[in-house]
């Protein structure tokens, strides 16, 4: 069982110390959870830059994971659109499904909660607590470690995390203290994902102003 990439995200914003989903990413984890998918469908050549904008491969079929097609189905098969309104779209609805996958897939347990006549889901429990920690742990290597650059999907791992502030991946202080180790994957993530690190960036300001 292969995770895709806003799978992993959310999973990292497990807090397998506490119990719980991280808090301070909260407001932005539907972006997050979409740029991850853009990031995801770029890397498989489903998605394509073309002067600053997202073109979809019209040759090649939806993905087989419905929350991808979904992502995918959000650009015109004709006209490019911008990678922001890419990410931005919809992403209210994000979280819920990825969940939802995750749940049908075992790997959490998600709770039913009924109170004054409403019902919704939420995280529950973490079920596979030894493989998420291990995804954890390889994430955080990539920078706390250093070495050479790390593999794509790590890079967008680590870039999406720091720019939505998931502490329960890396803490204010370690971003502090590896600020250039942070610059320098997500500056060469540039070179392979163009234009996702600043819609993301935009995205998310866009939903913390709005809180504000």
């Amino acid at each position: 069982m292969n995770w895709t990439l806003p799978q992993q995200l959310y999973l990292l914003g497990y807090d397998l110390d506490k119990d719980k989903l991280d808090p301070s990413s909260v407001l932005v984890r539907g972006q997050l959870l979409r740029a991850a998918a853009v990031a995801e469908l770029t890397m498989r050549a489903w998605l394509k830059d073309q002067n600053g904008k997202a073109v979809r491969n019209t040759a090649a079929s939806l993905p087989n994971d419905a929350f991808l097609a979904d992502v995918l189905d959000s650009v015109s098969l004709v006209k490019p659109r911008s990678w922001f309104t890419v990410v931005d779209h919809r992403w209210e609805r994000a979280e819920a499904v990825v969940r939802d996958q995750l749940a049908e897939l075992g790997t959490i347990k998600a709770e039913k909660i009924r109170k004054l006549g409403f019902r919704w889901s939420r995280p529950g429990v973490l079920k596979d607590r030894e493989r998420v920690r291990a995804l954890r742990e390889s994430t955080r290597n990539a920078v706390l470690l250093g070495g050479g650059p790390p593999d794509v999907s790590v890079a967008a791992l680590v870039m999406l995390s720091v720019e939505g502030d998931v502490r329960s991946v890396f803490t204010p202080k370690e971003r502090r203290e590896h600020k250039q180790a942070f610059k320098a994957i997500a500056d060469n993530l540039e070179t392979v994902l163009p234009g996702l690190r600043k819609a993301t960036e935009l995205s998310i300001a866009a939903r913390r102003g709005g809180a504000a």
